[in-house]
């Protein structure tokens, strides 16, 4: 399963410089880079820590406990067909839809390591489920960084518009090796009834004690989410210093050459910080010297894109298997470009409806506490996975009375 390739030794040269050339510049700005690692840390421990944690834990545990093959066996006729990855990759959406980057990418990596999915069906599950969750759009973003909630709605719209296109196009990218053995593929009865089988069998695989599987999943989490912060704080730094040494300053130069007649040039400093980091890109797109339609526009491409905080942690979840990342940051990529098309063809209906609508009152997840914000993100999960669960049901209901009308019609 493990498709390790030797660098190239103009890579590793390249790499090594630019590590170096990093190092000096942050003993150069040590000041600048203390304030930025800083800020990094608050971003992670406020918003992302207690965001993400339950998600992480909760996902080894139903793995664990033969609830992934479960609803794999469910939503198997209607993940293969429209996006062709296996059932279970069903899990991985609901999750990464629910809670954000990057755990969509943490669970395909699972799947991929105890065989529930190819290579290929990998690179186009992270497409498709590792997204940015409904919270972060309309509660950091719309609401704590704009203070106009409308606007998150239409991003999310957006969001999830582009990447349910993007995984149906992914659908048609070549597949490598043998395809994947499908879960519970040569039993009889109903769906429903080898959905339980497959959760029996896949528990019993497993073989550990729950509390075992407690004590791993909780380990195992916070493992992640450690790293995920060092993440954030490095790219963090690494923004602000391309900022005070002038880098970002020559970019924007000469990108505003090439895109001043298409975009408003004050949004392209914020593009320019997003694709580094995705909640920092945010934040600049919001206070920028632009009209409100094109600090959308900006902040969609910016969360589409995701940033390099983000690809360096996918890159890790996946580490060990044979999932290339060159499939997933080209859908990314598409990803930021079809959310920002859609936020231009979006913003007047949208914002037509929710302005005939009676206001409501969301949270600023900035200001939320740790523990009201971990239990936001628990709801926010039990919603997801009892999604999913009716969402299986029906697919069995329709797929039984199909079956019905056939034999019918005979």
């Amino acid at each position: 399963m493990s498709n390790k390739q030797t660098p190239s030794r103009w890579y590793t040269y390249l790499s090594a410089a630019a590590a170096v050339l990093l190092t000096i510049t942050i003993v150069r700005y040590p000041q600048v880079a203390f304030t930025a690692s800083l800020d990094g840390l608050r971003i992670w421990f406020n918003i992302v820590l207690p965001a993400l944690l339950p998600f992480f834990a909760m996902a080894e545990l139903l793995m664990g406990l033969g609830v992934v093959h479960f609803i794999g066996v469910l939503l198997e006729p209607l993940m293969q067909p429209v996006f062709r990855i296996p059932g279970v990759g069903a899990f991985a959406v609901a999750m990464g839809l629910a809670s954000g980057y990057p755990i969509g990418a943490k669970i395909t990596g699972q799947l991929r390591r105890d065989g529930m999915c190819t290579g290929p069906e990998g690179e186009r599950l992270i497409a498709l489920a590792n997204t940015a969750d409904p919270l972060f759009m309309v509660g950091a973003v719309a609401v704590g960084m704009f203070g106009i909630e409308e606007l998150g709605w239409t991003i999310a719209a957006a969001h999830y518009l582009s990447v349910f296109i993007v995984g149906f196009l992914m659908r048609f990218s070549l597949e490598r090796g043998a395809p994947t053995t499908r879960l519970a593929p040569a039993q009889r009865g109903s769906l429903l009834s080898r959905a339980f089988n497959e959760l029996e069998r896949a528990r019993i695989r497993d073989g550990r004690p729950f509390g075992q599987l407690f004590g791993d999943a909780v380990r195992d989490s916070f493992t992640s989410m450690l790293f995920i912060g060092g993440c954030i704080m490095i790219f963090s730094v690494l923004s602000r210093i391309l900022d005070v040494a002038g880098i970002t300053g020559f970019l924007h130069e000469f990108l505003g050459t090439l895109l001043r007649p298409l975009v408003d040039e004050a949004i392209i400093p914020p593009i320019l910080r997003g694709i580094v980091e995705i909640t920092i890109g945010c934040q600049a797109a919001s206070q920028a010297n632009s009209p409100l339609l094109w600090r959308a526009v900006a902040t969609s491409l910016i969360i589409g894109w995701s940033g390099l905080s983000v690809h360096a942690q996918v890159a890790t979840m996946v580490r060990g298997t044979d999932i290339h990342l060159g499939p997933y940051i080209l859908a990314r990529a598409i990803h930021g470009i079809l959310a920002a098309i859609l936020t231009l063809v979006l913003w007047n209906p949208i914002t037509a409806v929710l302005a005939s609508r009676p206001p409501t009152s969301l949270p600023d997840l900035g200001q939320l506490t740790f523990i009201a914000r971990i239990g936001l993100s628990l709801r926010t999960l039990a919603i997801a996975g009892g999604t999913l669960i009716v969402l299986g049901v029906f697919v069995n209901i329709i797929r039984s009375l199909r079956i019905i009308l056939i034999r019918t019609r005979r």
